[in-house]
C-alpha cells in the first residue's frame, strides 16, 4: 500500500506556486515549521505527517485529507495456485525447463545394499 501526495497540485490550484507560500499561513495556525522543513513537505511525499499540519493545510487550501493523500496499491502479488498437472497457475508454457521427478527402482536398491556403495572395490 502506497500514497500519493498531492500538495503542490492543491497549492497550485489555489494560487500558491513557492514553497515558501505556506510558512506564514502555517503559522498562523499554530504550525511552526522551518523554511526547509516546508520545502521537504511540499516537494517530496512526507512518510509521517502530524495531525495538526494536515488539518492546517486542508485549512489553508480549502479542502479535505483526500485530496491531499491518496490511497494506492503497489507491487501487488499475485499467490500462484497449484493446479493439476503440478503447474502453476498463470505458468504454463513458459518455455522454462521443469524438473524430472526422480523413480526410484527396487532392483536398484537391491544391487546397492548387497554390493557396498557404487564406485567402491568389491
Amino acid at each position: 500500500m502506497g500514497v500519493r501526495w498531492h500538495l503542490r497540485e492543491r497549492m497550485a490550484a489555489a494560487g500558491m506556486w513557492k514553497t515558501t507560500d505556506l510558512v506564514a499561513p502555517l503559522a498562523e495556525r499554530g504550525v511552526r515549521l522551518s523554511r526547509e522543513q516546508v520545502y521537504r513537505l511540499v516537494t517530496g511525499q512526507p512518510e509521517r505527517l502530524n495531525v495538526y499540519v494536515l488539518a492546517a493545510l486542508c485549512d489553508i487550501l480549502d479542502c479535505c485529507p483526500n485530496d491531499l493523500i491518496e490511497p494506492v496499491v503497489e507491487n501487488a502479488t499475485v499467490r500462484k495456485r497449484a493446479v493439476a498437472g503440478g503447474e502453476l497457475a498463470g505458468q504454463e508454457g513458459t518455455g522454462l525447463p521443469r524438473p524430472v521427478r526422480a523413480r526410484i527402482v527396487p532392483e536398484a536398491i537391491a544391487g546397492h545394499e548387497s554390493g557396498g556403495a557404487p564406485g567402491s572395490p568389491s
